[in-house]
């Protein structure tokens, strides 16, 4: 059960890893090699958004039939387990929505630097005739 969780925070680190590598100032040609490359990795990645979108459909589910504890019926350890239960799925809806979030940016991060790239060709064209 908690693979799924391991798989997301690990897929959000590495994004947050290339959204910084994409903002650090670089040279030109490392920039666009880079971009490129990841603009490539971009399309199989888009996993991610769909798998993260079931995820939150899951803990919506979860929630809505989950057993609550608000009667005096209910024992401390009773009331822990659902107070803790609330906040791990508090952290993965976090999880969930900082992932589609990154993916976007990383997205229009990769876009914005192609287009200025191109701009800049187009600069270079009008420049040398």
């Amino acid at each position: 059960m908690a693979l799924q969780w391991m798989i997301l925070t690990y897929v959000v680190a590495i994004e947050a890893a290339i959204a910084i590598l994409l903002t650090l100032p670089s040279p030109k040609p490392l920039k666009n090699r880079l971009t490129s490359l990841i603009s490539l990795i971009l399309q199989p990645a888009l996993f991610i958004v769909p798998f993260a979108g079931f995820q939150l459909l899951d803990i919506y589910w979860k929630n809505e039939h989950r057993l609550s504890c608000t009667s005096d019926v209910c024992t401390a350890a009773e009331r822990d387990r659902y107070e803790k239960t609330t906040y791990k799925a508090q952290r993965n809806v976090i999880l969930c929505i900082s992932a589609c979030l990154l993916y976007w940016s990383i997205f229009r991060i990769c876009k914005f630097q192609k287009d200025i790239q191109s701009m800049e060709e187009v600069e270079k064209r009008i420049k040398s005739k």
